[in-house]
């Protein structure tokens, strides 16, 4: 069985908005995600998913 988070969770965890987990979900980028009623539940083990908006420069990570 799969554990989930909610999206508060998750932006805790990643360091971002819960506005910004919720555009990541409805775009499609988390894979597994849900909407529950008015609730986003995402699987516990998922990634954040990398910023397309953000360069990465040879030998830095991010």
């Amino acid at each position: 069985m799969i554990d989930y988070m909610s999206a508060r969770e998750k932006a805790e965890e990643w360091k971002i908005s819960q506005r910004r987990v919720a555009i990541l979900c409805k775009e499609g980028r988390i894979p597994g995600a849900s909407m529950v009623g008015n609730m986003w539940l995402i699987p516990k083990n998922a990634e954040k998913p990398k910023d397309p908006r953000r360069v990465q420069k040879i030998g830095q990570h991010v």
